[in-house]
């Protein structure tokens, strides 16, 4: 029994949260949350707080949809969680921000290595990124308590309580998808760190502008009526149609639905729709191509 299950003994009864309707549902079934090396560390900054039970609690409320809504902005999370009184409570989470010259600093680093900007434009947080935060005497996760800030509109007095941490394990699942998300919580939207990146690289004068300069001009002709004709289409440019090898293969490439809210998975959810779109579609062209031969003899 942990020092907050302690002192909750006899203190708050264990009440059940009313069913809420629409909310983000974590993907996670059973097991840990979060699956890459970056998402782990977030949720292991939460279970190092050691708050018993409120942690089990708070996986449940983020796998039963409890969470009505999720909004993230720099330094800050506002979140809206249904518990057992009939209006939401109020989450809010602080997260202690890096100051512009911090930011400079870490882009001073990062860009020594070209492999970090490639797997950053990629989605992709390089583990080897942390080096370059101690380098440049940072951290890229918050550290301690005094680092996150957490308040709940609930009655219970524990800071975090299990409806913040309901809001905490869904971000972990985010930050599978969109790894800057932890890089906003730290007071840097991607784009922003990716512009200073872009200015540690850059010599002076050999910026964007420069370069475009240099690039030669499109062989377009001046024509428009030329360049909207075209040319004639071969009669076999599709060929016979068939179905695509991956279902749903462009939103796989897009990656997850950001606090997705359905009850089944986001991919699991469009499968059925993309294989019959797909099956219909093949139908279509492959009758339209018959049709079309027919004509022809």
């Amino acid at each position: 029994m942990s020092r907050w299950d302690y002192y909750d003994y006899g203190r708050f009864p264990k009440s059940v949260p009313r069913a809420a309707k629409g909310g983000i549902r974590a993907e996670t079934k059973k097991g840990n949350f979060g699956q890459t090396w970056w998402a782990k560390r977030w949720i292991a900054v939460l279970e190092g707080f050691q708050l018993g039970s409120r942690l089990t609690r708070g996986r449940s409320y983020a796998r039963q949809g409890q969470v009505l809504s999720i909004a993230v902005d720099k330094g800050q999370v506002k979140a809206q969680v249904q518990g057992s009184r009939p209006n939401p409570y109020r989450v809010t989470m602080l997260v202690k921000s890096l100051s512009t010259q911090d930011w400079q600093k870490l882009a001073k680093e990062v860009s020594h290595q070209a492999i970090f900007g490639a797997k950053l434009l990629g989605g992709e947080m390089p583990k080897e990124i942390e080096d370059a935060f101690q380098k440049a005497e940072l951290s890229l996760f918050p550290k301690t308590l005094h680092d996150v800030e957490t308040m709940c509109s609930c009655p219970d007095w524990s800071n975090p309580c299990k409806h913040t941490a309901a809001v905490y394990y869904l971000l972990g699942e985010e930050f599978d998808r969109d790894p800057f998300l932890i890089f906003k919580l730290r007071g840097m939207e991607r784009q922003e760190f990716l512009e200073l990146l872009g200015e540690e690289r850059q010599p002076a004068g050999q910026g964007p502008s420069a370069e475009k300069e240099l690039l030669p001009g499109e062989p377009l002709s001046p024509a428009p009526s030329i360049f909207w004709a075209g040319g004639a289409l071969p009669d076999d440019l599709i060929g016979e149609a068939q179905p695509g090898f991956v279902t749903a293969a462009l939103p796989r490439r897009l990656g997850k639905f950001p606090f997705w809210r359905g009850r089944e998975g986001f991919f699991e959810a469009l499968e059925p729709v993309y294989s019959s779109a797909s099956a219909k579609a093949v139908q279509i062209l492959n009758e339209e191509a018959v049709s079309n031969e027919m004509v022809k003899e």
